[in-house]
């Protein structure tokens, strides 16, 4: 039997998709409250510095989701190349398939507020975290750690610009055109 979501957790999934969707500054606390069927104080209890706290929360949980689909990406891949393009083509169909998936997760909560310094740390953190696990799986397929790092920063920052055109143009194609662009010397 499936275990009911906790308030809280309902809370930080919604504000998440929300976040994700309409920006950290498009969404009201009413909207996150009525998505989560959450009373107003549990809000409070949860995440005493409202918001902000909540948006914390969910830019964590969206990275977790993330790195979760990161890792089963190269799970199973036979080489660095699989691992990449599994996970570009798990990353478009998301975005094919899921309306709530049009935007990346942690920069939609987060870089709205560029004067929040504990935004912009929890932004570098989880980034980090992204890039740590992405070179972490390419030297256990046999990247030096060099061209494990230099491909890492460049999947994230191509990923970045991929959904963005993908939005553009209403098409996952630029995310799928990714492992092209970041193993072409591979």
């Amino acid at each position: 039997m499936a275990q009911t979501p906790s308030t809280r957790d309902r809370l930080v999934t919604q504000a998440a998709l929300l976040f994700q969707r309409k920006g950290y500054h498009g969404v009201g606390m009413a909207e996150i409250l009525d998505a989560a069927q959450a009373p107003k104080g549990s809000l409070y209890h949860h995440f005493p510095n409202g918001k902000s706290d909540l948006a914390l929360a969910a830019a964590h949980f969206a990275a977790d989701q993330m790195l979760q689909i990161l890792d089963a990406s190269f799970k199973d891949a036979d080489s660095l190349r699989d691992g990449v393009t599994t996970f570009c083509y798990k990353l478009a169909k998301l975005f094919d398939i899921n309306d709530k998936w049009i935007g990346c997760p942690v920069s939609a909560t987060l870089f709205e507020s560029p004067t929040n310094t504990e935004f912009r740390q929890a932004t570098c953190d989880i980034f980090q975290m992204w890039l740590d696990a992405t070179v972490r799986h390419a030297t256990s397929k046999g990247a030096t750690e060099a061209k494990a790092r230099a491909l890492a920063d460049a999947l994230w920052m191509t990923l970045q610009g991929a959904w963005s055109l993908s939005r553009v143009r209403g098409s996952s194609n630029p995310i799928k055109t990714v492992p092209a662009l970041v193993l072409r010397d591979e």
